[in-house]
């Protein structure tokens, strides 16, 4: 009997993808204080899939004319301040079912980190330590699916899924632009295999893994939906869970350190020439033939 999905699915909370960074004044972060933050666009296309999954395996409209596994729960994941809060009844309103909140002060340190910084520094975790919250997760919570946005915004590591999928020995897929459930091509648990399409430099590949899997979203995956006001309102009534790093015994210790944060140089203006010949003799001086 084919195993139901129960899928996670991390969210971050970053700086609007409308706003323009700022470095602080000690160039040693983006600016954050009084700057309008939202969910990771990367995520919403991660939560989009979650449910379409669940959509597609239910009668009615959108139920899926291919075989495709039931869904039993869509649990949204954070790690961060108080204010995550918000995202995660974002996610709730766009469909998870519940929702879990690993609280951490930014202004508390996780401890010295590994590279003797001092006591006091940020205590945002770095992609490594996520993966290793997520695979804790993954454990308590008896997940085999886990769906994620490749990178976020504010960082674009584009590591932690990766890393996931490498601490549980799971199969992976990242930069989706296409997820399929297919039963009986090959022996997996649950005998669901996933065929994801995904982007590559100069195309697309697509990739084969039996279940558990962890895949990563890329953009050409599906258009998120808006949360809409009754949905807003269901959100508030579902459970949102509230841990810390040591319920699951996660070191949020950091191992790299920002040394500078900097502006990119501001481009220079371009100059007019003639004709041709002109253009030629210019590109000549600057050495770029």
């Amino acid at each position: 009997m084919s195993v139901p999905l129960k899928i996670l699915v991390p969210v971050k909370r970053v700086i609007d993808y409308a706003i323009k960074p700022r470095v602080n004044a000690t160039h040693t972060a983006i600016e954050t204080t009084n700057v309008k933050h939202s969910l990771n666009p990367f995520d919403e296309l991660s939560l989009e899939a979650a449910v379409r999954l669940r959509e597609a395996s239910l009668p009615g409209p959108k139920k899926s004319p291919h075989p495709t596994p039931s869904v039993t729960d869509i649990l949204a994941l954070s790690a961060g301040p108080a204010k995550c809060t918000d995202v995660l009844r974002t996610a709730m309103a766009m469909g998870a079912d519940r929702a879990i909140h690993v609280e951490i002060d930014p202004k508390t340190s996780a401890g010295k980190d590994k590279e003797g910084g001092a006591e006091g520094e940020s205590q945002e975790l770095e992609p490594l330590g996520v993966a290793k919250l997520l695979a804790q997760v993954v454990r308590a919570e008896d997940r085999n699916f886990v769906i994620l946005g490749k990178q976020s915004i504010d960082d674009d590591s584009n590591q932690t899924g990766q890393m996931l999928a490498g601490l549980l020995g799971w199969g992976q897929a990242t930069q989706a632009r296409e997820i399929v459930f297919e039963e009986g091509k090959e022996e997996g648990k649950g005998g669901w295999m996933v065929k994801v399409t995904k982007e590559v430099d100069g195309g697309v590949e697509t990739v084969r893994s039996p279940l558990p899997m962890v895949v990563t979203t890329d953009l050409r995956l599906n258009e998120p939906r808006y949360a809409s006001l009754p949905n807003i309102m269901k959100a508030k009534k579902k459970k949102l869970e509230k841990k810390s790093l040591e319920d699951y015994g996660v070191d949020g210790g950091r191992r790299l350190r920002v040394l500078r944060v900097e502006e990119p140089p501001a481009r220079k203006g371009g100059g007019k020439v003639e004709d041709v010949d002109g253009m030629i003799s210019r590109l000549k001086e600057l050495g770029a033939i």
